[in-house]
């Protein structure tokens, strides 16, 4: 498939954080800094299962603000230390709207370039997650609550 045919069902946004590469991909990487900055402002995440390998799970839930929780399961498909992360991700196991989620990383002189690019099977399915689920300001929040995190590590160490 050539890129310009995915354009239609896919949600690019892209930070660059504040940090260097091989931090900004721990923070990925374990469930101790994943549950301290991921998903949008004001959600928590509880982690079932994690296990950061290709072919590995992990299975979380995602409280919302207005106690709504949202189940999620994602299994690795790719990982490649520094660079990128791919991931099978759904509600569910065997959930038939599952998404392919890349995640890349790119050194740059202001820090790590974060991109997250998320591919649905259809147009429909890509509109339904852009305005019932806010998926592109979610990501972008997302993205910031990363470099506020990685800043924290940062000033810590």
């Amino acid at each position: 498939m050539l890129m310009d045919e995915a354009m239609d069902r896919e949600i690019v946004v892209s930070r660059t954080i504040d940090g260097p590469r091989n931090l900004v991909f721990a923070a990925h990487s374990e469930v101790r800094h994943l549950s301290q900055w991921f998903g949008p402002t004001g959600f928590t995440t509880t982690t079932h299962s994690f296990e950061f390998r290709t072919g590995g799970i992990w299975d979380y839930t995602m409280h919302g603000p207005d106690g709504i929780d949202y189940p999620n399961h994602v299994e690795y498909l790719e990982i490649s230390p520094p660079d990128r992360i791919v991931m099978h991700h759904g509600s569910r196991k065997d959930d038939p709207d599952a998404f392919i989620s890349t995640v890349t990383f790119e050194e740059r002189a202001s820090g790590c370039q974060v991109t997250l690019r998320s591919v649905f099977k259809t147009k429909e399915q890509r509109d339904h997650a852009v305005g019932r689920y806010h998926a592109v300001e979610g990501a972008e929040q997302t993205l910031f609550r990363l470099d506020a995190y990685v800043e924290r590590l940062r000033r810590t160490s």
